[in-house]
């Protein structure tokens, strides 16, 4: 009786250990306050831009807790419009720095008029609940010549 031979089955190769994803050298991107802008497409009328940060943070000046607002931008720009990335990494500058409610909006509103000169601009900070108080604050700017235009009120329904 001839003898069979049989071959060494293939072992599977141990599972390697997750390893962990290591972080770049250099973030792809990163906190920055340089406001990028690019030529307004439409000049020759006015319109709304408008900006929604749902999620802003900062640091309480006095605690170093953090603060969080909901921050809403109204822009008519004039020759110049801000560019969506620059004002995220913008936003996300403040996350370690400590200033008080009424200096940050405020500041975020002299760069913007800064860097694009808009027609008008309306930020509104709502700041979360601390210590038992929610805050607001409203800040505008409009350009000495510019009058807006006479609200249409169109019907509803029938």
């Amino acid at each position: 009786m001839a003898k069979t031979m049989s071959r060494p089955t293939a072992r599977p190769a141990p599972n390697p250990a997750p390893s962990e994803r290591q972080p770049p050298a250099t973030p792809p991107t990163a906190p920055g306050r340089e406001l990028q802008v690019f030529p307004n497409p439409a000049r020759e009328r006015d319109y709304v831009i408008r900006f929604d940060v749902p999620e802003f943070t900062c640091l309480c000046p006095l605690t170093g807790q953090p603060d969080f607002a909901h921050f809403e931008l109204e822009i008519v720009p004039e020759a110049l419009c801000v560019e969506l990335k620059s004002l995220k990494l913008y936003f996300w500058s403040f996350r370690n720095e400590g200033a008080f409610h009424e200096k940050v909006t405020n500041t975020i509103a002299d760069d913007l008029v800064r860097a694009i000169a808009p027609r008008f601009l309306r930020i509104h900070a709502d700041w979360f609940v601390r210590g038992g108080i929610r805050t607001y604050v409203t800040v505008e700017h409009r350009a000495r010549r510019w009058k807006p235009a006479a609200v249409v009120e169109l019907p509803h329904g029938r």
